[in-house]
């Protein structure tokens, strides 16, 4: 059996993280038990600079992109069926926000330290992408956390704190040193790098070819 690992550099607001990741992840059950990964959640925001309260997503993205609402519906469109394709439920509404994630990825380095980062990522992913919940809310925060079994008390001192920042900051330049400026991105080995919602046969094949030459 090889084992390899996999850092991926991604935000939760990035819809084309999930879908890359769902490819991945059917990889690996193609893949299993040869290849075992295994996978780290690195922290990137695409936009550090937005308020608390966010934007609403597609006045964002036309702004973003400079394109039309029908653009904007077409793009979503197209990410539903990409969503289906990898078995994942995109619930796009007009009332969607995008928000600033530095909390999030606080919170999945705390994770990380408890074992859950992975677990939490996913439940943000459908919290945000599925359930249209608001993630700039602390509360709904803590209650995701409750819901894969961590602690919600030591949560909500997290949030209230300035715990984790540093890391988050460290990591997201270390991204950005090895100049990797959009996500997806996933890192295998240290040494390769795949970008974007790839598919599950491109991952397969990439996973073959680095376990062979390791």
């Amino acid at each position: 059996m090889s084992k390899v690992q996999i850092d991926i550099v991604s935000d939760i607001m990035c819809p084309w993280c999930i879908v890359g990741y769902k490819g991945l992840e059917s990889a690996l059950k193609e893949l299993a038990p040869n290849i075992e990964a295994n996978i780290n959640w690195m922290p990137f925001e695409l936009n550090p600079d937005m308020s608390a309260e966010g934007q609403n997503i597609t006045q964002h993205i036309m702004e973003k992109y400079g394109i039309t609402q029908e653009q904007s519906d077409a793009n979503r469109e197209t990410l539903t069926q990409r969503g289906k394709d990898v078995g994942f439920t995109f619930n796009f509404s007009q009332d969607m926000r995008m928000i600033n994630s530095f909390d999030l990825h606080r919170l999945l380095t705390w994770a990380k330290t408890q074992g859950k980062q992975h677990e939490l990522k996913m439940a943000f992913f459908d919290a945000h992408f599925t359930e249209n919940m608001p993630l700039n809310k602390n509360e709904n925060l803590v209650n995701l956390v409750g819901s894969i079994g961590l602690d919600v008390e030591e949560a909500k001192r997290v949030l209230d704190s300035d715990d984790y920042s540093q890391q988050v900051r460290t990591e997201q330049k270390f991204s950005l040193e090895r100049g990797i400026d959009s996500v997806p991105t996933f890192i295998i080995n240290n040494k390769y790098s795949i970008s974007g919602g790839q598919s599950a046969n491109t991952f397969k094949q990439a996973l073959e070819q680095i376990t062979q030459e390791a």
